[in-house]
């Protein structure tokens, strides 16, 4: 497994991590059983990066973490998220109170006595010009409670105002084949600035697996049948924000581009491991199957110079016009 600069933290992560989305809800029926041996395998291959959130099953994909760290002794990174617990979530509800609560409730979750990572999750962009709320989490961090802490957003905007916090030491965004402008004017001052990026939603929430069709059927409490308009959450989360046909139709051109015997999820995934200035990009997975694709990603070679010009090529002509100006 590669391992990369997790910005200023002196952290060394693993390439690929492990989103643990899919583990906790909002993707369909879940097996303890099954997510346990996909985290175990996660571990076996070199991931030492796991995201979460307390929101993913209320909780319940953080402490399916504290079992795996009860159960093995590799240490491991773990990086979890607060904030939309909110009800409404306003910028007004990033309070002490409020923060502190969710930081407890995790603590507990995680059976931790301190957060390795804390993140806001995707909060109000009003935030963003609140200095107050990061002073918040500056005062956290002095008492133990939080490692370190960063930001998940929705916008590239976002994440370059997230950069005016000084104590800001990851920034989390969706970034894959089909969400490309995080590289066109954010990449090189996080770069600059030694701040690590994660890469979330690598694999469009699926499209870029290339096994979807126009006849897939996706459970009803999965988010891929919910908010694909962006019914319950920022549309941008699911399938990247695209039309589902227009993404089924940039997947067939995106296969004319594979080497031969490598899978579509691989390539996606070395796609964005040839940015620098990405430390981690986050696939999810709920089988053991997929944990062992997702981190043999990291063991291809670098793309050539054609099968990038033919991703950009694709993405310019088909996805461009659908998502470049929103996010």
């Amino acid at each position: 497994m590669e391992m990369r600069e997790f910005g200023r933290t002196g952290w060394s992560v693993s390439a690929v991590g492990f989103g643990a989305w899919a583990v906790g809800g909002s993707w369909g029926r879940t097996d303890d059983s099954e997510s346990m041996a996909a985290l175990h395998r996660s571990l076996d291959l070199g991931v030492n990066f796991f995201d979460t959130a307390d929101v993913y099953g209320d909780g319940h994909s953080e402490r399916l973490l504290a079992r795996l760290k009860r159960e093995r002794r590799e240490p491991f990174f773990t990086a979890t998220k607060a904030g939309r617990r909110l009800d409404p979530h306003t910028a007004e509800g990033y309070h002490r109170a409020n923060l502190t609560a969710f930081i407890e409730r995790s603590l507990k979750n995680l059976e931790a006595d301190s957060l390795d990572l804390l993140q806001l999750h995707c909060p109000p962009s009003a935030v963003y010009n609140r200095p107050e709320v990061f002073g918040i989490l500056d005062d956290l961090t002095a008492a133990g409670k939080i490692r370190h802490y960063g930001v998940s957003v929705e916008t590239v905007e976002e994440a370059i105002q997230s950069l005016a916090h000084p104590n800001v030491m990851s920034v989390q965004i969706i970034f894959n084949i089909f969400r490309t402008k995080p590289a066109e004017i954010f990449f090189a001052e996080a770069k600059r600035r030694r701040v690590a990026v994660l890469a979330r939603v690598p694999l469009a929430s699926g499209l870029l697996t290339g096994k979807m069709t126009a006849s897939t059927a996706f459970a009803p409490d999965d988010h891929r049948a919910f908010n694909r308009k962006g019914e319950a959450f920022d549309r941008g989360e699911t399938f990247s924000g695209i039309d589902y046909e227009t993404g089924l139709a940039a997947v067939e051109e995106l296969k004319k581009l594979l080497p031969a015997g490598v899978s579509l999820a691989r390539f996606a995934l070395r796609w964005i491991l040839m940015f620098d200035a990405v430390s981690c990009v986050i696939p999810g997975g709920r089988r053991p199957s997929q944990a062992e694709e997702n981190a043999s990603a990291a063991d291809l070679p670098p793309l050539t110079e054609a099968q990038m010009r033919g991703c950009r090529e694709i993405y310019d002509r088909l996805i461009r016009p659908q998502v470049h100006h929103l996010w």
